[in-house]
């Protein structure tokens, strides 16, 4: 059972979330964040936040600022935005009384879940699916409209039938980011998972990630996947070995 769900981004519009309610006994609680302009409802978010309902493991998942039914505009986000509601989507369940011990992210998700570990304390565990190790990553997405940009300071960015503003700010935040750092600091449990035949975000990425970070790390090869996890039992064979690695993790002290 999925529900509806309201809660106010850092910078003040709200946003909106599905809740995918635990079936049968209650394992623990988590957060997703999907990919750059994807949203809730995309398959890689529906499809592993479902699995892990139906395995005890109760998700939300969220439209970042301006997309899908999140109000705000896209523009005025960044890769630091998303980091930052990433945290508030997680202590928006804690103030609810599910504390959250899972953090769950998908492409440019994954890098965001990784950084946003850092702000709130209750996460003990962190998976990432087909992640870039450089956030600037997305630079491929809008690199013919780059100089535009920067001389201009924004450009309508074309996505799903629909014109995005993309602004010089979200340029300059997503280079700045160091998430070695981020990486190499985060205390928690890694579980990296990457497909070898991702033509988006090359396996190289995941490489790169599993070698910054420190124990307990590990690393899971989602053969035969694409970036976006569209194939038959793809995201839920992603959520399955998500929802056995963290086990461990999801218990009270």
């Amino acid at each position: 059972m999925s529900e509806k769900v309201w809660f106010p981004s850092t910078s003040g519009p709200r946003l909106a979330g599905l809740l995918d309610h635990p079936e049968g006994q209650v394992r623990g609680w988590g957060v997703f964040s999907h990919g750059f302009t994807l949203g809730k409802d995309c398959p890689a978010a529906n499809r592993m936040c479902k699995q892990l309902a139906a395995e005890g493991i109760g998700m939300l998942r969220f439209d970042n600022l301006g997309l899908g039914h999140s109000e705000g505009d896209w523009g005025d986000g960044s890769f630091s935005h998303k980091i930052a509601d990433t945290a508030q989507a997680v202590r928006f369940m804690n103030d609810a009384g599910r504390e959250v011990r899972l953090l769950v992210g998908h492409s440019f998700g994954g890098a965001a879940v990784i950084a946003a570990a850092h702000e709130v304390e209750g996460v003990r565990a962190v998976a990432s699916v087909g992640a870039p190790y450089d956030p600037s990553h997305v630079e491929h997405h809008y690199d013919a409209l780059l100089e535009r940009i920067m001389e201009d300071g924004e450009a309508p960015f074309p996505v799903g039938g629909k014109a995005l503003t993309l602004r010089r700010h979200f340029v300059e935040d997503v280079r700045a980011a160091d998430l070695h750092e981020q990486i190499r600091t985060l205390r928690r449990a890694l579980l990296v998972m990457h497909s070898p035949t991702d033509n988006t975000v090359g396996i190289a990425n995941a490489s790169e990630i599993f070698r910054a970070a420190r124990h307990p790390r590990s690393f899971v090869s989602l053969e035969g996947a694409d970036h976006l996890l569209t194939g038959r039992n793809q995201a839920k064979r992603a959520a399955r070995i998500i929802s056995a690695w963290c086990d461990p993790y999801l218990a009270d002290d």
